[in-house]
């Protein structure tokens, strides 16, 4: 049972690195924006001012609420350890669930099942009902097919009559989606994104790359390979732990910008790469929010880049305000931090021209991720000349960067004649669990080396 000890809530703040001067003419300002929360840690401390009131115990329990989901298709059986695997590791997941936390757990199929507590209700972690819940995990059995979607809208359903303000899913999977459509499962992640987090880890070798990391990417979790079941439990522990760690939910990333800029991208670029353009939601006329998820204590790091009106040189202007939001359930919001963007025009060239650290950074790292992608599809369809120029980028850019983590995943795919220039030569054979890792954790970054 892990041991977490009762905390304050996070407090936030904004750190924007940018080269503020651009040459006349010169319209394109990049900034990385450093979020970092700390003084949290545990889930469940007071809620913020102005945050949605919650229900706690007359303890103080915490303010969380977790569903795990089993994928319990027949392809579990094959070999039969993997259903025992899995057994083990909800269990051990279970064990590390903090006293008063809700909790249920469902098996999934071509249908979702309540495996624990059942009757449409949530259980409140103590020692009673984590040792009821292990016991109701002998009934976990294989057969049936897979239709993720249907496992995503009972946890919604569950995770929803719990007062809390935490909700996070943790999903297993061992294969294919094949008993609903791909627009079934997104209709059902399109449903489900806003109303908690979800991670979600494939075991094996049978599933899909792009199923997986598209679940945890619409609901902001985490993805990852199990390739070896017996590795199942170890990774539950340490999901469970970071959900635990979870203090606030529902931080929006807020860019106000005036009139005349117009936004190119906002993504997350650290811990891992995640486009966030396309999720914003309007806050008024000049201001849009992007979703970050649940915080504890952590750092994160965002790429904003936005195009300004041309001006001449020794004019400046504020290109952008970065805030981060907390929504209120009066429909209030309360800023947590704020950080500043901002455009010089100069005629120095030297000044100009020079790219700021952490931006050069995390272009590299983004690219990183997209050539590695792009390296992957290409060996699969036999364009061996394509695949070997990206993944040869994709091994000089991990070089570059530092990222040795994604450099030694290259090399189970890539003989590396040459890190620095690139060069490398594609292995005539490659083991699935290799090929399927370096897939799934292509977005993972580093951080700027201090």
């Amino acid at each position: 049972m892990a041991n977490f000890s009762k905390s304050t809530v996070p407090q936030f703040s904004v750190d924007v690195y940018q080269n503020e001067f651009l040459p006349e003419g010169g319209r394109e300002v990049n900034a990385i924006v450093t979020v970092t929360s700390t003084g949290g840690g545990t889930s469940g401390g007071a809620p913020l001012t102005g945050a949605s009131p919650v229900s706690t115990t007359p303890g103080g329990s915490p303010n969380a609420a977790v569903v795990i989901m089993v994928d319990c298709s027949g392809s579990m059986d094959y070999p039969p350890t993997k259903m025992r695997n899995a057994r083990d590791a909800t269990s051990a997941a279970i064990d590390t669930l903090r006293d008063g936390v809700a909790f249920a757990v469902v098996a999934g199929t071509h249908v979702a099942k309540e495996v624990y507590p059942g009757e449409g209700r949530l259980a409140v972690a103590d020692a009673g009902t984590r040792a009821e819940a292990r016991n109701a995990l002998r009934k976990l059995s294989a057969g049936g097919g897979t239709a993720i979607g249907t496992w995503l809208r009972l946890a919604d359903r569950l995770l929803a009559s719990a007062d809390v303000s935490i909700r996070h899913g943790i999903l297993l999977t061992d294969g294919r989606n094949e008993h609903e459509t791909p627009e079934d499962l997104r209709a059902s992640l399109d449903a489900c994104a806003g109303r908690f987090t979800c991670d979600a880890r494939g075991v094996g070798t049978d599933w899909v790359v792009k199923e997986v990391t598209g679940i945890a990417s619409a609901m902001l979790g985490t993805a990852d390979i199990v390739a070896d079941p017996s590795g199942l439990a170890a990774d539950f522990t340490e999901m469970m732990e970071n959900a635990m760690g979870k203090e606030v939910a529902d931080v929006a990333l807020r860019l106000w910008t005036p009139v005349g800029v117009e936004i190119k991208f906002v993504k997350q670029v650290a811990p891992t790469v995640e486009e966030l353009t396309g999720r914003r939601t309007e806050a008024n006329a000049r201001a849009g929010d992007y979703p970050t998820g649940s915080w504890g204590d952590e750092s994160r790091d965002y790429h904003v880049c936005v195009q300004v009106p041309e001006a001449g040189v020794g004019q400046e202007m504020l290109a952008a305000r970065v805030s981060l939001i907390l929504p209120a359930a009066d429909g209030t919001s309360q800023v947590l931090s704020q950080g500043l963007v901002r455009a010089v025009w100069t005629d120095d060239m030297v000044a100009s021209t020079s790219i700021n650290p952490q931006v050069a950074h995390y272009t590299g790292q983004a690219e990183l991720a997209q050539v590695i992608q792009q390296g992957l599809e290409a060996r699969k369809s036999g364009d061996f000349d394509g695949a070997t120029a990206k993944l040869g980028r994709a091994v000089q850019l991990a070089s570059d960067s530092g990222n040795a983590d994604t450099a030694k995943l290259l090399s189970k795919v890539v003989d590396v004649v040459d890190a620095a220039t690139g060069t490398v030569r594609l292995k005539a054979k490659v083991a699935d669990a290799d090929e399927m890792t370096l897939e799934t954790r292509s977005t993972k970054t580093v951080r700027v080396k201090k």
